[in-house]
């Protein structure tokens, strides 16, 4: 014979501060199932473009059917020694990239010193470096892409000697760069604050000792 129980549910400001810490933690292994760094993503792909880093893309499916090309970016994170983030494409010099970046970006100095590592090493061997970017090995970080630095000149000029690890460095700074900002962006979205907001906006309920309802 069926039976009818009441139970008191509360919402995650009427709970003590005990439960409320097992309510975020519910919402929290449930919040990113989603593509959460997309904005991060974005950017960086304007950055790239700024930059002179043409990402390459690979073709994903979409769950109505069809296709559609992601760039090729990867990250871990953000727990273990080896996490890290890393991209594929490749490199050519951008005009006036320096400057361009700084309207993009005016408070950010570390792409500013990227860019103007870049350049410099660009106006040392006339403009004319390029460089291959590709994924190896298993894990995610900026030194499982493998660089591979040449000079297109028309006489067929050797890159100065600091050119392929001037390159490497600044396109690995980047690859940093970007982890740090997929980094911060998960705190930001795990923070207590976000998540409460979050809860609260879903009007979530819960039992007295933060066990969700429902």
């Amino acid at each position: 014979m069926p039976e009818i129980i009441e139970t008191t549910v509360y919402r995650l400001d009427e709970l003590p501060e005990a439960a409320r810490g097992k309510a975020r933690a519910w919402y929290r292994e449930g919040a990113f199932d989603h593509d959460w760094y997309e904005f991060v993503y974005d950017d960086f792909e304007r950055i790239c473009a700024i930059l002179g880093v043409e990402l390459s893309t690979t073709r994903v499916p979409l769950y109505g059917g069809g296709t559609r090309q992601k760039p090729c970016i990867w990250f871990s994170g953000f727990w273990s020694q080896g996490d890290g983030a890393c991209f594929e494409g490749r490199y050519r010099h951008a005009k006036r990239a320096p400057r361009h970046i700084r309207d993009h970006a005016p408070e950010d100095g570390e792409l500013h010193r990227i860019a103007d590592a870049l350049q410099a090493i660009q106006r040392r061997n006339f403009y004319q470096l390029h460089a291959g970017i590709s994924h190896r090995d298993r894990y995610y970080h900026e030194y499982t892409m493998a660089i591979a630095v040449d000079r297109d000149s028309p006489t067929w000029q050797d890159m100065t000697v600091d050119a392929e690890e001037a390159v490497t460095e600044a396109l690995r700074d980047l690859a940093r760069w970007l982890y740090r900002q997929l980094e911060r962006e998960y705190e930001y979205l795990t923070s207590d604050a976000v998540v409460d907001e979050a809860i609260l906006a879903n009007q979530y309920t819960f039992t007295a000792s933060g066990r969700r309802f429902g």
